[in-house]
Parts: C-alpha cells; sequence; structure tokens
C-alpha cells in the first residue's frame, strides 16, 4: 500500500468546511478481478449464485461465466466490478483494511502526475473530462493502464468509478446514516453559487454520480480500492 501523507480536503460546498485528512494507507490499484475471485473462494456467502438480494442487486458479478470462473482470462488484471458498496466492504474487511471514505478519495484524486493538488492544470483536468465523455470499453483495460498520480497512485482517473465508505453521505447534513434532514439547496442548479469552485464540473459529476447511488447497486465501471489506517503511533 502507498502511504499519503497528511493534507486538507475543501469539499465540494462551503458549508461543509475545510476537512483535515490524517495520513494513511491506500492501495496503488484498484482490486481486480483475479483477486476477488480469491475472496469469493474463500468466502461463499459472497459468491454470485449465493449473496443475499439485502447486500446487492441481480446484476452482482454478472460479467462472470459462473461463481468461480471470471471467463475470459483477459479481464483477470482488470479492475473488478458490478459489485455492490456491501460486497466491497466485505472484501476490504477481510483483507484487514476498509474503503476510503468520500475525503480521502477526492484528496488523493486531486493530485496530477506532479502536483499534489493539480486542480489549476489544465490538461490535467482536461483529461478527467475526456474520460469522463467516454464510452466504457468492454472488456476494461488492466489495472496500471493509467499514469501515477503524485502520490504514486494509479487508475484513480481513466479507467474506473471507485466506491468510498461514505457514498450516501452526499445529501445529508451530517455523518450519521440517521441523519435525514438534507441540505435542500444542494438540490437545485443554484447550489452551485455555494460550490468551493463552480468550475469543478468533474467533481460535481462524481457528486451527482455518489448521490444517485444505494447500497446494493452494481454497475459495469464502478469498482474500488482499499484503504487502511496507520498503525497506532505512527508519525503523520
Amino acid at each position: 500500500m502507498v502511504r499519503i501523507p497528511q493534507g486538507s480536503y475543501e469539499p465540494l460546498f462551503k458549508s461543509q468546511g475545510m476537512e483535515i485528512i490524517e495520513a494513511f494507507l491506500l492501495d496503488p490499484y484498484p482490486v481486480t478481478n483475479e483477486q476477488y475471485l480469491e475472496f469469493v473462494q474463500q468466502n461463499p456467502r459472497w459468491q454470485r449464485s449465493k449473496i443475499v438480494r439485502l447486500f446487492s442487486d441481480k446484476a452482482y458479478l454478472e460479467h462472470w461465466e459462473s461463481d468461480l470462473d471470471i471467463g475470459d482470462p483477459a479481464i483477470a488484471q482488470s479492475p473488478v466490478t458490478h459489485v455492490s458498496w456491501f460486497a466491497a466492504r466485505a472484501y476490504a474487511q477481510w483483507k484487514d483494511k476498509r474503503l476510503p471514505t468520500q475525503a480521502e478519495w477526492e484528496y488523493v484524486a486531486a493530485a496530477s502526475k506532479t502536483k499534489a493538488n493539480g486542480k489549476e492544470d489544465k490538461a490535467h483536468y482536461q483529461y478527467i473530462l475526456n474520460w469522463y465523455a467516454k464510452p466504457t470499453p468492454n472488456p476494461l483495460p488492466p489495472i496500471g493502464s493509467t499514469f501515477k498520480n503524485f502520490f504514486g497512485i494509479y487508475d484513480i482517473h481513466g479507467l474506473v468509478w471507485e466506491w468510498v465508505e461514505d457514498f450516501n453521505t452526499a445529501l445529508v447534513t451530517g455523518e450519521s446514516r440517521g441523519d435525514t434532514g438534507l441540505e435542500r439547496n444542494l438540490f437545485c442548479g443554484s447550489g452551485a453559487v455555494g460550490s468551493s469552485d463552480f468550475k469543478d464540473y468533474a467533481a460535481f459529476m462524481r457528486y451527482a454520480l455518489r448521490s444517485s447511488l444505494q447500497a446494493t447497486y452494481t454497475v459495469k465501471n464502478l469498482g474500488f480500492r482499499c484503504a487502511k489506517d496507520l498503525p497506532k503511533g505512527t508519525t503523520p
């Protein structure tokens, strides 16, 4: 895993306030089909024919040949997709890891090839927009197909979208799932007025995607990578 240094993250909307990101560990690549196959082999309850519908929709791992057969060997090193948030979280826990938080993911995703904050890099920003505009290739390319960013992380942009731990807090005022109070101003177009950078169209797209998801959803271009807290006593 790659050690991500302490830093700060400015959420899309100013009302949410600046957030300090403590140093943590992050996988350099998304989880692959081959790696996920090992998980379902050792955890049968997460196999395609055995998963409880409470934890996934019907499209779970639909691109595989069967429960324990990926099928096309070309996708072994491609990011696993068609996995729900519940499944991604279970895999992370099996690895003694966790999913990154939205703030952690966005903090890392802001980096370009040469800068920790590449938001002002026009070429970098255009690369992201160009990717968003393209249809998802089938099969997906293998991990490591895109650039390594400033932190040493590959494929954060250009390969697949990724689950985060708190994806479902996008339109709530607090961090608890029990918090049903909503920021009503964020539902309308004028919400851009309160954004930290109304020109960051890519960030609005990610916000919209997360807001549309449910934990059981599986999507052909939505995968995940794992994070982990630094051991206690580690210097930030």
